[in-house]
Parts: C-alpha cells; sequence; structure tokens
C-alpha cells in the first residue's frame, strides 16, 4: 500500500509516517515503480503500534526499544515492564508538578482581590 493509505489506516498523518520511516522507526517494503514508499501489513501493524505507544508518552528512543521487543518473541517481559515503568514514574512526576503548580496559582488568585486597584499578588511575584 502507498504511504497514504498506510497513514489513513494506522490514523497518523502523511508526514508522521515519512518521519519514522526516515528515522529508521517503521521500514518501507519497497519503492513503486514510480518511486513512492509502499509499506506493508507488517508496517502498518507497526506504525500503529508506534501511534499508541507515542499517545502514551513513550519517546522516539523508547517507541525504538519497545519496537524491538515487539518483534523479539523471545523478549522478556520484565524489560517491556521496565520501559513502561519509568513511564510511569515520569507521569507521576508531571502529576506532582501540575499539583505544585495548582496549588502555587491557586493562592495566588485567592490573594489577590481583583478589583480596581493596581496592587495585584500575582504580579508581584511573577515580578
Amino acid at each position: 500500500m502507498n504511504i497514504s493509505t498506510a497513514a489513513k489506516l494506522a490514523d497518523l498523518p502523511v508526514k508522521t509516517v515519512r518521519y519514522y520511516a526516515d528515522i529508521g522507526l517503521v521500514v518501507e517494503s519497497g519503492r513503486s515503480e514510480s518511486g513512492y514508499r509502499v509499506y506493508d501489513d507488517a508496517a502498518l501493524r507497526k506504525l500503529a503500534f508506534i501511534r499508541k505507544a507515542r499517545a502514551i508518552g513513550f519517546s522516539i528512543d523508547e517507541c525504538r526499544e519497545l519496537i524491538g521487543l515487539y518483534q523479539d518473541s523471545a523478549r522478556s517481559s520484565a524489560d517491556v515492564k521496565r520501559i513502561a515503568g519509568h513511564r510511569l514514574e515520569q507521569i507521576e512526576a508531571k502529576q506532582q508538578e501540575l499539583a505544585s503548580l495548582h496549588h502555587e496559582l491557586s493562592r495566588l488568585i485567592a490573594s489577590c482581590r481583583g478589583d480596581e486597584r493596581a496592587d495585584c499578588p500575582i504580579i508581584d511575584f511573577l515580578g
């Protein structure tokens, strides 16, 4: 199938499919007579896999490692779990950071009178 069809079936933009091919995450199965990239079902499955992995927030390097494990029938699930566990730790750290930001911004908003006066604790904090 051509790149447009593969992109549509994988629910990805054509540019993204081209990028993934350029960096070696997915390999085109060949070229058409007119020189266009052609993808097979295996490439389509990899594209869908990468789309889902990226949606969870895995980096390109992590996707590369996961694709390697996906293709390795002798893989250890411990390797997959390690990568997923690292991603979960990143998400939890981001949640803590966002909770802290939420608390600080809520405190600033509560301390601001929001009236016609120029005095503003939010501006004071930012300045």
